[in-house]
């Protein structure tokens, strides 16, 4: 089953996901992932704090924008809304929008949308047993490319934390992690729990309980 959900996520989210490289990081700390949210008040990108830094570049594969081999393969960004006390960073996407429409592509995104993300009720019936986590990333292999990754994984409640079990290879810090729950109907239900933060053994996740108390008032910010 966990491989179907995983498959299931890359087609429902995969365009979501981009990866990112800090202005002033070297690898493998200064390569991470980012994500695209999107919730009433307008579109963010989704980074944890640690990875974004004041910009850096946003990778472009040819898959999440059109029309074909007009986009470069790498976009400058800056102007992340920095949380350090959630360990997320967040960026209003209306000028990505505009420079791209400037320079003849737009973006062909599938965001993770706000009934997706998980809300205090969910994120409060996470405990101590572990659970599926199925992260989403851009990791760091050799060779320069950076291809669409999952990793699936544990996440429980660790003191007033919730927790990867494991260690997850460079370049996944700042990724969406997903979990299921059993719905109403007696099926599954599909949550983003969150952004996973820097560990080493083991992983915090920034829970979207908190990133929604962190986001400006608007999308257009």
């Amino acid at each position: 089953m966990e491989n179907d959900v995983a498959y299931e996520l890359c087609q429902l989210v995969g365009r979501a996901i981009l990866p990112y490289r800090r202005a002033d990081g070297l690898d493998p700390d200064g390569a991470g992932t980012a994500f695209l949210f999107q919730d009433p008040a307008g579109e963010y990108l989704l980074t944890a704090d640690s990875v974004a830094g004041g910009a850096g570049e946003l990778g472009l594969r040819a898959s999440v924008t059109e029309p074909v081999g007009v986009a470069p393969a790498a976009l400058s960004v800056a102007g992340w809304v920095r949380r350090p006390e959630v360990g997320v960073a967040i960026l209003p996407v209306a000028g990505l929008h505009a420079v791209a429409a400037a320079a003849g592509w737009a973006f062909r995104l599938q965001p993770v949308v706000d009934i997706v993300a998980a809300d205090a009720d969910v994120v409060a019936r996470i405990d101590a047993t572990p659970g599926s986590a199925f992260v989403l990333a851009h990791g760091l292999p050799e060779g320069g490319d950076r291809p669409l990754e999952v990793a699936i994984e544990r996440v429980s409640r660790v003191g007033d934390e919730v927790r990867i079990g494991a260690g997850l290879p460079a370049g996944y810090v700042g990724a969406p992690v997903f979990g299921v729950d059993a719905a109403a109907d007696g099926g599954m239900a599909l949550h983003c729990l969150g952004l996973v933060l820097p560990g080493t053994e083991s992983h915090p996740v920034a829970t979207f309980d908190r990133i929604r108390a962190m986001l400006p008032a608007t999308g257009e910010a």
